[in-house]
């Protein structure tokens, strides 16, 4: 996998504002059927994994776990993110054959 180029694709997404970041927000767009694929730190506690995996699941969101939460947070220019969600086809296609 080439970090770099998921990375920037996920800069892009959130210059498009495409993305959202965080537990709740993230939760709440699965709900709605807007996230399109969720990106999760393989550093999140164990509660925070399940709780989003779980709503993926149920909601049939596609998932890819990533590094850790300071690559996720630096990829749209922030401080450490546990969880982001992509709102858009085009952005969570590209990203899923990149995490693959």
């Amino acid at each position: 996998m080439n970090q770099k180029q998921w990375m920037s694709l996920l800069g892009l997404a959130n210059r498009a504002r495409k993305i959202t970041t965080g537990e709740e927000l993230t939760v709440k767009e699965i709900r709605s059927g807007k996230a399109k694929l969720v990106l999760l730190s393989a550093d999140a506690s164990a509660n925070t994994t399940k709780k989003i995996t779980d709503k993926c699941n149920s909601y049939e969101v596609p998932f890819k776990m990533v590094e850790d939460r300071h690559l996720l947070g630096q990829a749209i220019g922030k401080e450490a993110r546990v969880v982001v969600a992509v709102m858009d086809d085009g952005f969570a296609k590209k990203l899923i054959t990149l995490l693959d």
